[in-house]
């Protein structure tokens, strides 16, 4: 039985990066073997166990042959007598289908030092047109990694996959899996344009491939929220947020997280009335729409992802912070106590919150 460290973690050794996480291929075990040494199993579709020391992964080198669609379309063999060579075979580049052995020696048989140096992500192998989340997977590594290439036979394979409709069995789940951590990466545009450039992108996001007809900021505006190392809500709501429809379009078949959804909403219909409203009243409505009162986090997360988008200079973020505080400064329950018809409890809060609001507008020299 011989062990080896395989994939993300011996690529990432190459490049010089931090290594997050190890993951542990087994070649000549069996399932009884591993059991025997203590290790703990855990996968469902084919054999993984935690080490009982370390808790890291360890998986029996194995074969995949297509039996169905999409991503989980696959029957397993895990055996003693797969090798090593034949369990890197399977994976989806060759930058990530190199192993260490335990004596520290490089398995490199694809030759994915080679395109390390160069930095092209090339498949290994046709076996690549298999899964489509592959796809989604070179995207988010050209995101990555500054600088790579997608090889032309890895960009014309993944435009074959796309025209023979196996993009379309992704579950969207993993698509927002993919896209989400790309757009957390240095470079997120570049998973955009690889996206785009293999037609996988009008499947996934078509909201996004409309807006780049007609939005040639798109590049500056992610390139903004890099800058700014603004968080995965922002993000997504910089893509689709150019307009409701997209926003909640998108959203809703990606299935992506409330907060991400509300942020892209708000964003695409109150981002460019933060530069534009003045009177006290435009901009009391906006934080009624906001839910700001109950939720101030969503003006805020707003002020912080709009300036990307929107020409909203530091002077006007500062504004709004100051009138959020001024209308948060009013004791609704005060104002709703002096009411005696109780129907006019929302108009005096309101009336209350404005005159709040025009206070401090001209305490500040701005009436």
């Amino acid at each position: 039985m011989k062990t080896y460290i395989v994939g993300g973690a011996v690529r990432d050794e190459l490049l010089g990066l931090p290594v997050q996480d190890r993951d542990w291929v087994v070649v000549g075990a069996t399932v009884e073997a591993m059991l025997a040494r203590g290790f703990t199993p855990v996968g469902k579709d084919f054999p993984v166990f935690l080490h009982p020391d370390s808790h890291e992964e360890y998986a029996l080198a194995r074969t995949e042959r297509k039996s169905g669609h999409g991503y989980t379309g696959f029957t397993v063999h895990a055996a003693p007598d797969v090798t090593l060579d034949e369990d890197l075979l399977r994976r989806d580049l060759t930058i990530n289908a190199m192993a260490r052995a335990e004596d520290g020696s490089l398995v490199d048989p694809y030759g994915g030092q080679r395109d390390l140096a160069a930095k092209v992500l090339r498949h290994v192998s046709p076996a690549f047109a298999e899964d489509p989340v592959r796809i989604l997977r070179v995207a988010r590594f050209a995101a990555r990694f500054e600088g790579f290439t997608v090889a032309d036979e890895t960009l014309a394979l993944m435009r074959r996959m796309v025209d023979s409709g196996e993009v379309d069995h992704l579950v969207p789940e993993r698509v927002w899996q993919e896209i989400s951590r790309g757009l957390m990466a240095p470079a997120p545009m570049r998973m955009i344009e690889v996206l785009d450039a293999c037609g996988a992108l009008a499947r996934c996001l078509p909201e996004v491939v409309a807006r780049r007809r007609i939005d040639p900021l798109l590049p500056t505006v992610l390139r903004c929220a890099v800058a700014r190392d603004l968080p995965q809500p922002h993000r997504w709501a910089l893509l689709v947020g150019h307009a409701v429809d997209a926003a909640e379009s998108a959203s809703a078949r990606l299935k992506v997280p409330l907060t991400c959804r509300d942020q892209a909403v708000i964003l695409a219909r109150d981002g460019e009335t933060l530069a534009t409203a003045s009177s006290a009243a435009a901009r009391l409505d906006l934080l009624a729409r906001c839910d700001a009162f109950r939720r101030p986090e969503r003006l805020l997360t707003l002020l912080e992802a709009a300036p990307c988008a929107h020409p909203v200079p530091p002077a006007a973020v500062a504004r709004w912070q100051a009138t959020l505080a001024a209308a948060q400064s009013i004791d609704g329950g005060a104002v709703a106590r002096g009411c005696a018809d109780k129907s006019a409890i929302p108009a005096a809060i309101h009336a209350a919150r404005r005159a709040a609001i025009e206070a401090a507008d001209a305490a500040a020299g701005r009436g």
